[in-house]
Order: C-alpha cells, then structure tokens, then sequence
C-alpha cells in the first residue's frame, strides 16, 4: 500500500499565524497583513475555487465566481458545487461575472464582511480595490501558485474556522491516499502537464511550472517531478514556455497530461519533433477535455470526490505505457 506522507514544508508554510487566537487575527499573504476584528458573517470569494471552502465548512458564500470552465449547462455553477448547494438547502449565490476581470461592484454590492482569495490572480491594484470593500485574504506567495491545502487553511482561517479547514485538509489527504493505494503504477513516474497546444501549431510547447498547483498535485497522487521541468521553471512563475526544437529537454518524462480531444492527440503523434518525447511516442498521454472532468487536474474540496477515482485511473493508465 502506498501511503501519503504531508510535505513538512508545506505543513510549516508561514501562511498564517496559527498559534494566535481569538480576535483581532492577523493573516499574513503576499500583499501584506490582513487583520480581523471578528468572526466574518458574510463571506464572498472572487476567482477560481475560493468558494468550495466555505460551501465545504457548511458556510454559503454571499457571493461568487461564476464557472466558466467545464459548466455544462450554462448556470455558472461546477455540478459539484450545484449539489453542495442542493444539500445545504441553499439558493445560488450571487454570481461574479469574470470574463473580463473581477466585477469590483458586484462585490460591494453583496456587502460581505471578509472576501476569500487564497489561490488567485490578484494583483495589487485588484488588492487594493477590494480592501475598500472589505479586509482580503490573498495569496501567500505568487499569482495561481497556492497549493490546496495552504488555499484550505488560508480561506479557512479568513473565515475564522481555522480547525474546520484543517479538519477538511486532513479528510482530502485521507481521500486521496485510499485512491493512490489502488493505483500502485504511479508510484515513481514523472509526469508534465503541457496546455494551450494548437493541433494546427506545435512549434512552441507551453507546460505548467513546478510552482503550478496542477503539477504540485502530481506529488499527492505518487508522481515525480521531471527534473527537466524544475530546470525550466522561472521563479514565482506558474507557466513556462519552450520550442519544440528543444524537446529533447523533456526525455525524463513518462507521462504527458494536457487539456483537448482526438484532434490534438493525433497532431501530437504525427508531428516530428513532438514524437520525439518519449511520452509521446509510446502513447503516455492524459487527454482531459472542456468538461468537469478536466478540473480534476487542480484540486477543490468538492470537485475531488467528484472526479479523483477517473483522473487516477487515466494517469494509472498512461503510467502502464510507459517503462
């Protein structure tokens, strides 16, 4: 059986000053320090997944990102979220509307008393607007880089449920290493997550960093980091860039996971500098699709139930495929 072990560093990760309790409570972030005054009663989230920590603490956002990846049916709402709602008894919250950036007034107009960003893209402009509304937690270190725990802890601290979030921590990593105990063949294989290909174009090969939250998930499902990935990876940057021409670089790499379908698949095989890759060329391929199942890649409280099983058995899969 394979067994999890939580990373020290990321256990120790200076993301808020948990021996502190009560109120006033100082969260520290990449933007400085957000001090509370009391228990939030009206939380809003803005971004990607902030909100699936207080619908998973039994706590509806007052306000929210609308989905606008993998909604199926157009309600701005991921399935898993939907149910989360359903059994809360709930009614959607308000959607934020971010195809063009956060909508600042739509935010103030919920009149929330704490608004939770731990894994986003703020920058400081968008910081400091939304601390007029009201205080922010943002995240610790870079733009779209905050692991799932830190973003659990840190949301849940800003709600002042910090043992809640941990709690939930604990129960995910639980999830998790019941999963990977069933799918031994990860265990050791390195893996790289390559995104925005074009079938028509493959001469520029764009990956996620190893400070990507997607690839730091790779490490909780038993994978290694391709040393060839780390050696590409600027600091504090979450996505890397790299022509074809050099793909020679990624021959530590045993597993490929990406974003399209069948098209993309083949245009991969058949290109002559792609076919090269090893992962490629022995068929170690993770295709996810524009659909909820594409989310399992990046970690949520609720999406994970919902989709962990499928991605450990696609990645299961490629593992096979490659020796």
């Amino acid at each position: 059986m394979i067994r999890l072990v939580p990373c020290l560093a990321l256990a120790l990760a200076p993301v808020l000053a948990l021996a502190q309790e009560g109120y006033p409570l100082a969260i520290t972030h990449a933007f400085g320090t957000t001090t509370l005054t009391e228990k939030p009663q009206r939380v809003a989230t803005v971004n990607s997944g902030n909100h699936e920590v207080p619908l998973a603490l039994g706590v509806v956002p007052v306000g929210m990102a609308a989905a606008n990846y993998g909604d199926d049916n157009g309600d701005g709402l991921l399935p898993w979220v939907a149910e989360r709602l359903e059994e809360l008894g709930a009614p959607t919250p308000v959607l934020f509307d971010e195809g063009d950036g956060i909508d600042f007034e739509a935010v103030a107009e919920t009149e929330p008393d704490v608004i939770l960003a731990a894994y986003s893209g703020l920058s400081r402009a968008d910081y400091d607007t939304l601390s007029q509304i009201a205080p922010v937690v943002a995240f610790p270190e870079s733009a779209w880089t905050t692991e799932w725990r830190q973003m659990i802890r840190l949301n849940s601290a800003g709600m002042g449920m910090a043992a809640e979030g941990e709690a939930l921590v604990a129960r995910m990593e639980a999830r998790i290493a019941e999963t990977v105990a069933r799918h031994p063949q990860l265990a050791g294989k390195t893996a790289m997550f390559v995104t925005h290909l074009d079938s028509t174009n493959l001469s520029v090969i764009n990956f996620y960093s190893a400070h990507d939250t997607r690839v730091k998930f790779f490490r909780d499902l038993g994978l290694a980091m391709p040393r060839s990935v780390t050696e590409a990876t600027q600091p504090g940057q979450f996505f890397g860039s790299i022509s074809a021409e050099r793909i020679d670089a990624f021959e530590d790499v045993d597993i490929v996971v990406t974003y399209g379908g069948p098209a993309l698949l083949e245009a991969m095989k058949a290109d002559p500098l792609m076919a090269h890759m090893p992962a490629v060329a022995q068929g170690a391929i993770v295709m996810l699709g524009n659909d909820p199942a594409g989310n399992a890649a990046n970690p949520t409280p609720l999406g994970l139930p919902w989709v962990l099983e499928d991605y450990a058995a696609l990645l299961a899969e490629a593992a096979q495929k490659s020796p």
